[in-house]
């Protein structure tokens, strides 16, 4: 019982000792560098180094705050991205307050997998994403339109004139083929704008799922299958 004890006295210790350490180089980073709003400062499984957040980028620093790195932490045991599994546990939407009436929904086979995607038409990723998407099977996506580029804003609007938007939309990103109408109607691109800046959308594609978890980036179809099997959905 004593040896139980004091295991979990000493693991205790251990915990706020680098929570102490996590704190100081937050401080650091806070009173030599207060413009880079490094936040969310924790230790890592490698010894003297600590990731942090800035926006949606995860970055690494060591001990005297004195140096910056972006990238991925691979653990080399078992290959895991534990920037990636960092980035899923930081960045969560409440997935159920999303305003999907916003959004072109497409349905693929049984639907029963769902993603949101922020995706501005103009965006070289986004179009590169689509093609991605479009490998996946028994999914639902819901597209939210992000008009970021000012030449994006007239088609953005006119999508939601067409008699099928998600088709309109597919012509847009794959081939390049334009909305033909030419008539106005209502459409939730301000809502949208506004939308992602509550999320802290900065840019595109961003995808979320339905678990909240938000990642930025065109990831690949296989990737996005293999998050789909880590979160169990």
């Amino acid at each position: 019982m004593m040896k139980k004890m004091g295991a979990m006295l000493l693991a205790a210790a251990v915990s706020q000792w680098a929570m102490a350490d996590a704190v100081s180089v937050q401080n650091q980073l806070n009173k030599k560098y207060p413009a880079l709003k490094i936040e969310n400062i924790q230790a890592t499984e490698m010894p003297g180094i600590y990731s942090g957040s800035v926006g949606n980028q995860i970055v690494y620093t060591g001990e005297d705050a004195e140096y910056i790195l972006a990238g991925s932490m691979i653990r080399l045991k078992d290959q895991k991205n534990l920037t990636n599994a960092l980035m899923m546990t930081q960045n969560q939407v409440d997935w159920k307050k999303l305003p999907f009436k916003d959004a072109i929904k497409s349905v693929r086979g049984n639907g029963k997998r769902q993603l949101a995607i922020f995706s501005d038409p103009n965006c070289p990723y986004c179009k590169q994403l689509e093609v991605e998407l479009n490998k996946l099977t028994d999914v639902t996506i819901y597209t939210f339109v992000l008009a970021l580029k000012p030449q994006s804003v007239a088609p953005s609007k006119q999508l939601f004139c067409e008699t099928d938007p998600a088709l309109a939309w597919s012509n847009l990103m794959s081939k390049g083929i334009q909305p033909g109408s030419k008539k106005s109607c209502a459409n939730p691109v301000e809502r949208n704008l506004q939308l992602a800046q509550k999320l802290a959308v900065s840019g595109t594609p961003a995808i979320i799922f339905s678990n909240g978890t938000k990642l930025m980036g065109a990831y690949p179809a296989a990737e996005i299958e293999k998050i789909w099997q880590e979160l169990g959905l």
